[in-house]
Formats: C-alpha cells, structure tokens, sequence
C-alpha cells in the first residue's frame, strides 16, 4: 500500500510540473503568487488537474450496464449541454483552482528548463567557509541539551526486560543515570560560493506604479534562479532620482519620488558597495538596473558609461540593465548603451514594454550563463 501511495504522489507531482510548464509564462506576468512565497516553497495556482474517478448514479437508474443500447454504441452527452448558459441556478459547486506547494528550488529548475537557461560559471578563486555541524555517533556522556530521547529510552527499556521488572500490562520506563544516551558531533567546514544582487532602480516621477510592478515580478524570478546557483544569495537595494540611497526592500519597491534623474549617482554608490563589502575574489556580483531610460543629461551618460567601463564591469560577473516602457521617458539611456558597450559580454540589455515582456527579458538577462 505505502509503495502504491508513493506511486501516487510521484504521478501527480508530474502531473503538477507539466502544468506549471504550460502556463510557465502565465505564472512570470503575475504578481499576486509572489505574495504567497514562503522560505523554501511557494504555492501556485494550478487549474484544471482532474483526477479520473467512478461515478455511481441513483439507485432508481438500474443496475450497472443496464438499460437501452447497444454494444459499442457511444454514451454521448444529453440533450442540455453545461455551460451553455440555458440552466437554472444549481446548488452543486464549481470548479475551482487548485493552489499545490511547489519547492523554490524545483521552480527554479522549470524556469532553467523551458528558457534553456545555462548553468552559471562561478567565479573567484577564494571560497566562502562555512561552519556545519555533524552528528556522528551517540555517547554515553554528554550535555543534557543533546540527550538522545530514543536511545535513552531503548536502554531503559533493554535495562528493565533483563532484570525482569518489565511490565507489560503497566509498560511504565524510567530510565536512570547509566541509560542515558547523548548525540556526538563534529564541526566540517565547508566551501561556498556567494553572490550578491545589486538592485538599482529609478524611482523618479516618471516610474509609475505599473513600471515598479514589473520591476517587483522579474527581480523575484532572478532571484529565484540565481538561489538556485548559489548556496549563499545576499540581495543589496539603491533608489535613485538626483540622488542615490541604499533601502530595504520594502522601501525600494514602494518609493516614489518626483525629482530628476542623474543614473550616475546609483553607479557611485554601487561601485563603493562593491569595493567595500564584496571583493572580486569571493563574490560573484550582479548588479541589475531599472528605469525608463530618461537621464539628466549626456554629459552624466558618458559619466555613467565611464563608471562601468572603469570601475563596474572588472569587478562583476555581469552588469544587467533592463529599460521599462514608461509614457513619460525618453527611453535614449539603452540606446547609448548599446552604442558604447553593447559588444561586452559581461552587459546584458532588455528592454521591458509590459508584463508580457518579463519572460523575455529574463532570457535577455540570464542567457548568457555569466
């Protein structure tokens, strides 16, 4: 029964993936599941998963494979037909979406799959060293705090049947002092591999509500992807008008301003980030950029450019700027980028007109394997 079961659960959870990668690029334009992520699962809505069963109808029916026919005739529907919108009102429910917990991780591997994304190529020499710790055996000393209930209770138990105080009609075990069992361990240390998400957004009158919105769906997906790579993920947020400031992540997706737009101060800012707390020899650095494309000014442009030929793009695995249509922007930022770096393989550049421009640009973004 237990291997019938598991059976079971195996086809459906099969069942649950092929339907998560028909409607993969449905799942990447919504924005309601993100709100629904826990630490190691999120739930996703999953329609239309029916589940072949008997059905038995009244007793007044007739047995069963009696009544008027013949063999091999087709059982074809009655003359109403459901949905056509000619019923009464009826009291039975309808069909509903299922909602099913599906692993981050196993997301991440769906997503890898239908956008045939590559494995990413870790970089730096030096390793992250991280602490573990090992059970390896049990003790008959220890700290209380590491007491072994189980075996503790199987020596009580062995202690009292070889003494013959066992009883099985009154099965009460206490152990004492010389039955108790404690856990042993030891400490690994084991090599990591971090990486770091530099969010970098403008947050000027022209980024309305709707740009931010788009800007909130895809980053989740980028950092479900690039936790998939990396056993350590850290994630560092900057706004930007005129004026750049780093922010929780709250606050960088809720923030609007209504000042101008210098680009260059969010690159000042993410360079110095970068030099302080995340070396080239141990990170792996991903810096992702949002606006409109709407600068200040070519003279700060060229600055910016300056900034991730100079100091930005020696220091990172890829520098990634995604330009989200807004009614308000210019739009020329991408345009000089691809002017002056679109040859380097270390940017990637997408440009966002809507929701149904999310599942490409994540493809623009992660294609490269960097």
């Amino acid at each position: 029964m237990s291997l019938r079961i598991d059976q079971d659960h195996s086809r459906f959870k099969q069942i649950v993936r092929g339907k998560i990668k028909q409607n993969l690029k449905q799942y990447v334009q919504q924005g309601e599941m993100i709100g629904k992520k826990g630490k190691e699962f999120i739930s996703i809505p999953v329609p239309f998963i029916d589940v072949p069963r008997f059905k038995f109808g009244s007793r007044e029916q007739g047995g069963v494979g009696q009544g008027d026919g013949e063999e091999g005739q087709s059982l074809g529907q009655g003359q109403e037909q459901p949905g056509d919108g000619q019923g009464k009102a009826g009291e039975n429910e309808g069909q509903h979406v299922l909602e099913v917990d599906v692993a981050i991780d196993e997301l991440a591997q769906i997503l890898g799959e239908e956008l045939q994304l590559p494995n990413i190529e870790h970089r730096g020499s030096e390793k992250i060293v991280t602490t573990k710790i090992k059970y390896t055996g049990v003790h008959s000393i220890g700290p209380e705090s590491l007491k072994h209930f189980k075996r503790t209770y199987r020596e009580a138990l062995k202690r009292q049947i070889s003494m013959g105080t066992y009883n099985p009609d009154n099965p009460v075990i206490i152990p004492i002092r010389e039955d108790r069992r404690y856990r042993t361990y030891k400490l690994q240390n084991l090599p990591q591999t971090n990486a770091v998400i530099l969010y970098m957004m403008d947050v000027s009158g022209s980024m309305g509500d709707e740009q931010k919105e788009i800007v909130r769906i895809e980053s989740f997906w980028l950092d479900t992807w690039l936790r998939h790579q990396y056993k350590g993920l850290e994630s560092r947020y900057i706004i930007h008008d005129a004026v750049a400031r780093e922010v929780d992540r709250d606050t960088f997706f809720h923030t609007r301003e209504s000042g101008g737009t210098m680009i260059s101060s969010a690159y000042k800012l993410c360079r110095d980030i970068i030099k302080a707390d995340y070396p080239i020899s141990s990170w792996n650095v991903y810096p992702f950029h949002f606006s409109d494309g709407d600068n200040w000014s070519a003279d700060d442009t060229r600055g910016c450019i300056d900034l991730l030929k100079g100091d930005i793009l020696a220091n990172v695995n890829q520098f990634a700027y995604g330009q989200v249509e807004s009614p308000y922007g210019s739009g020329q930022f991408i345009k000089d980028l691809r002017e002056h770096l679109g040859g380097d393989e270390r940017v990637a550049l997408s440009e966002i007109a809507d929701k149904d421009g999310i599942y490409g640009s994540i493809k623009d973004f992660l294609g490269k394997g960097r």
